[in-house]
Parts: structure tokens; C-alpha cells; sequence
């Protein structure tokens, strides 16, 4: 029997290891090859916008809910009874001191006048008829010619009809008095209301026609804090000789309801007697100009005023700061550009930038734009605000 070893053989173990070598060398190159490209070269630092901590004295603005009113209200009663008998003013319109208002009926009040002077015209009568009762029983009674009783009842009677003259007197003054209360007038320069009664109405002293109010000035009422007021008080309290208002108050702003801002400057006039103890608050009156009458009565708006100024405040733009978890931080850059976020103690904000009272110096770097783009100890590019502004 014969073997035949003429078909493929298997190639030696020594070749096997050096394709399986090889095999792993290519591999070995793959991956080395996509290794690379996951890796490439490093990161560049983030660009930020930075703008140095500003130190400044600073004026402190502060605002609050103001009510306007009139300078002087009056709410316009009758000084008698009557029935209305003519308006002669236009509701909402402009009237001075004097004009009249409303009228009441004349007639009854004119009889009674006529009636008082009738009554005084007797008065005099009588007093004149004792006047020569008196003139003629003098000399008599010097003579013994009638008895002294006789001319003392001549002069007491001569008294009396001299005291019913006087009251006579007194009625004819009321009844004139009450017969020009028919015209019913007020008594300072101001607007007049929507009138409360019509024409044929029966009115009487506690009836309200109408109201008018003095606006020019007009006043505004505004309640101010407790803290506010110990810091304001020196200015804003007048002298007690004075009843003028403090020469060393604040100006004062007045924004409408609209956001606009009213022309003409106001001022303090006083302070209230006493603190709210529910609210802790003062109320503090002023007044401003109203020549056109644009301001009315009850109208809402805000009063501001310029209260204190800040000596040598560290000032930072409001969207530098962080609030977190009720922390403020600021993203602080070093010389060697790297972030510190540092905790800081805010005050009050001004415009666009807010006070910090503590945590920075005047002059360091903090980051305004790009703030969610580091972390403490992290490394920027960081870009001067004004440069970056003035190149866009």
C-alpha cells in the first residue's frame, strides 16, 4: 500500500505566526489612526467679555406709590333751604374765587328781608317817640313839675326801644345775609365737580351740590419707610418757625401712569404727625406745579427722589451678577486669565448697574458676557466690553 502526499499541504506552524503577526500589526495601525483623530490638539479657552469693577459716588434713587389730590378741597353746601331754581357753571370747568355756583330761589328769603326792615322801621319809630318822651319830662322833672319816677320810666323805655332798634338791625343783616346765601359761590380758584343735585331740587344745609378742588399746585401723598425717614428727616422736616416748605428737601419727580415723566419739579411741603404701626410707614406730602391742569385729583403715580449719595461705590453691570440659591456671584478674572467665582454682597441697583458692597476690589475684571460659559478655577479669553462694542 502506498501513501500519496501530492495534494495541498498545510503551510509550517512558523509561517502560521508570521501572517498571524502581521494581521495584528494592521490592526495595531487602524486603531492608532482613529485614536488620533478623537484626540486632535486641545481646546481653545472660551471668548468672554469683561469690563473692570467701577468705582464712583453714586446718588441714590428712590421711588414710591404716590396719590395725587387737590391743594384745597371743598365740598360746596347751601347756607339755607330752598329749591334750586339755576346751574350757572359748567361741570369740570375752571372757576374762581366769588363765582357763583348755583341758585336758590330768592323769594321767600327777599319777604323775609322786606319783612325785617318793616320790623326795624317800627323800632326807630318807637325809639324816637321815648327820645321826646325823655327830651320833654327832663327840664319838668327839674321843676318838680312831674314826678322823677315818671321820667325814669321815659328813659328805661327810651332803652329799650334803642335795644329793639339794634336787634331789628340784626334781623334786617341775617335776612340780607340769607337772601344773598341764595347764591351759593365759591370761595377759592379751582375745578368744579359733576354736579350731586339738579334744577327744582329742595336742598338744604347738609345737601352736597358740588365739589371743587384747588390743583394748581396740586399734592401728592406718598408713604415713605421708617429707615427712609430717619435718613430724611433733617431735610424734610420744616423749622417750627417756618410754615413754609424745607429749603433743604429734595426735588422730587413725578412718573405718570403711563411712564411718562411730568415736566415741572415738586417739593416737600410736611411730614405726617406719626409713623403707620401697621405698616411702618409716614406719609409724606408734597406738591408740584399744575398751571395747565393736567394733574387731577386721585390720579396714581410715583414719586422719585434722589435720597443719599454713595461715597466711593463698586459698581458692576446688573447681567454680571449670579444669582444662585439667593447668593450673588461674580466671575472674577486674574491676570492669568483665569476665573475665580466669588460670592458678593449686593446693594441697591442704579440704572443698569448694581452696588456691591463686598467680595470685589475697584479695578478687577468681571465677566459680562459668557458667564455660563466658565467655572471657578476655569481658563478664558477674555475681551474688553468698550473694545468689543466699539468694533462691532
Amino acid at each position: 500500500m502506498s501513501l500519496d502526499f501530492t495534494g495541498p499541504v498545510a503551510p509550517p506552524f512558523h509561517h502560521r505566526q508570521h501572517l498571524l503577526a502581521s494581521l495584528l500589526s494592521a490592526l495595531a495601525v487602524m486603531l492608532a489612526g482613529c485614536g488620533g483623530r478623537a484626540a486632535g490638539p486641545p481646546m481653545a479657552p472660551p471668548e468672554v467679555k469683561v469690563i473692570p469693577v467701577a468705582q464712583r459716588d453714586v446718588p441714590i434713587v428712590s421711588e414710591w406709590v404716590a396719590t395725587l389730590d387737590g391743594y384745597v378741597n371743598a365740598q360746596i353746601q347751601p347756607q339755607v333751604a330752598g329749591y334750586i331754581v339755576k346751574q350757572t357753571y359748567k361741570e369740570g370747568s375752571p372757576v374762581h374765587n366769588g363765582d357763583v355756583l348755583f341758585e336758590i330761589d330768592p323769594r321767600p328769603f327777599q319777604a323775609l328781608l322786606d319783612q325785617a326792615k318793616a320790623l326795624l322801621a317800627q323800632a326807630v319809630a318807637q325809639m324816637g317817640k321815648t327820645q321826646l318822651d325823655v327830651d320833654r319830662d327832663t327840664p319838668l322833672a327839674k321843676e318838680r313839675a312831674i314826678a322823677q319816677s315818671q321820667l325814669d320810666n321815659d328813659i328805661q323805655a327810651n332803652l329799650a326801644a334803642k335795644a329793639a332798634v339794634q336787634s331789628s338791625e340784626a334781623q334786617v343783616e341775617q335776612a340780607q345775609l340769607n337772601l344773598g346765601f341764595t347764591h351759593v359761590t365759591s370761595l377759592f380758584d379751582g375745578i368744579a365737580g359733576i354736579a350731586q343735585v339738579q334744577l327744582g331740587n329742595l336742598v338744604n344745609p347738609s345737601t352736597v351740590l358740588t365739589s371743587v378742588s384747588q390743583v394748581n399746585p396740586i399734592k401728592a401723598y406718598f408713604p415713605i419707610s421708617e429707615q427712609e425717614y430717619l435718613r430724611l428727616a433733617a431735610r424734610v422736616n420744616a423749622p417750627p418757625e417756618h410754615d413754609d416748605a424745607p429749603k433743604d428737601a429734595p426735588p422730587l419727580e413725578l412718573i405718570l401712569a403711563d411712564g411718562t415723566v411730568y415736566p415741572s419739579k415738586g417739593r416737600v411741603l410736611y411730614t405726617d404727625r406719626q409713623v403707620d404701626i401697621t405698616t411702618g410707614t409716614i406719609r409724606v406730602v408734597s406738591a408740584f406745579p399744575n398751571p395747565k391742569n393736567f394733574l387731577r385729583p386721585g390720579q396714581f403715580g410715583r414719586v422719585r427722589a434722589s435720597t443719599y449719595t454713595r461715597t466711593g461705590a463698586l459698581l458692576v453691570p446688573q447681567r454680571a451678577v449670579v444669582e444662585l440659591q439667593g447668593s450673588f456671584q461674580l466671575a472674577v478674572v486674574g491676570s492669568d486669565n483665569k476665573v475665580s467665582m466669588r460670592i458678593v454682597r449686593v446693594g441697591e441697583r442704579v440704572g443698569t448697574e448694581w452696588i456691591i458692597d463686598s467680595g470685589v476690589k475697584a479695578g478687577e475684571m468681571v465677566v459680562v458676557e459668557g458667564v455660563q460659559k466658565v467655572r471657578d478655577g476655569s481658563s478664558v479669553n477674555p475681551k474688553p466690553l468698550a473694545a468689543a462694542t466699539g468694533a462691532d
